[in-house]
Formats: C-alpha cells, sequence, structure tokens
C-alpha cells in the first residue's frame, strides 16, 4: 500500500485563498480537510444524505447552528454532525477561525444547500 502525505500550504483555501475549506485528501474513503471563516464571514447552511461530518477547532470560535441550534465552538473543541443535519456556521468575533474536518464515507456530489440562516 502506498501512503500519501501533504503539507497544508501546499493547498489554497477556496475563497481567495485565504478562507472557505480545502481539501487535503479526498477519498477514497474519507475526506480530511481545513477551514477558516474570517470575522464575520459565514458558510452557507446545507446538509448531507450520507456523509457525517466533524469540525476540531484549532484557532478562534465560531458559532454553529446544526439543526437550527447554535453552539459556540472554541480552541480544542469537536463536534460531530450526524447525516441529513442542517448545519450553518458563522464567525462573530474579532479572529479568524481555523478547524480540521473530517468528511465520510467519501462522496463529492453528496451536498444538498438549504435556504436557511439564523433570525
Amino acid at each position: 500500500m502506498t501512503y500519501k502525505m501533504i503539507n497544508e500550504k501546499e493547498v489554497a483555501y477556496r475563497f481567495d485563498g485565504i478562507s472557505g475549506p480545502k481539501y487535503l485528501l479526498r477519498g477514497p474513503h474519507v475526506d480530511i480537510g481545513m477551514v477558516v471563516i474570517m470575522p464575520g464571514e459565514d458558510f452557507t447552511c446545507h446538509y448531507h444524505e450520507r456523509i457525517e461530518e466533524d469540525f476540531f477547532t484549532l484557532e478562534g470560535s465560531v458559532e454553529i447552528y446544526v439543526d437550527e441550534q447554535k453552539i459556540v465552538l472554541n480552541e480544542g473543541d469537536l463536534i460531530h454532525v450526524p447525516p441529513k443535519s442542517n448545519h450553518y456556521l458563522k464567525n462573530v468575533g474579532d479572529k479568524p477561525w481555523k478547524a480540521m474536518f473530517v468528511k465520510a464515507p467519501y462522496d463529492p456530489k453528496d451536498k444538498v444547500d438549504v435556504d436557511w440562516v439564523p433570525a
């Protein structure tokens, strides 16, 4: 079996190279990546039919809404979001939120956008 090694600095974040998600490993069984949400930014509400998703906070804090329930994640916090659970993230703090995420099983087409933001 062949191993794979990557340094996170080799991959750009999706939004202007400084925020949003970036994938370090995609498939064949799991997605692993990093995400940065800048102060004032959000990540749109969505869910996954089959995928479960975990976020581990490395820096900063963020509000995550899981099925419209607000949870604040701080450095060192991990949250597990089961399949079919709507989730929306917003950084209301004054510094970037940086986290590692893991999604499994691998399915790059398993994302359903939801038109919802907190009131």
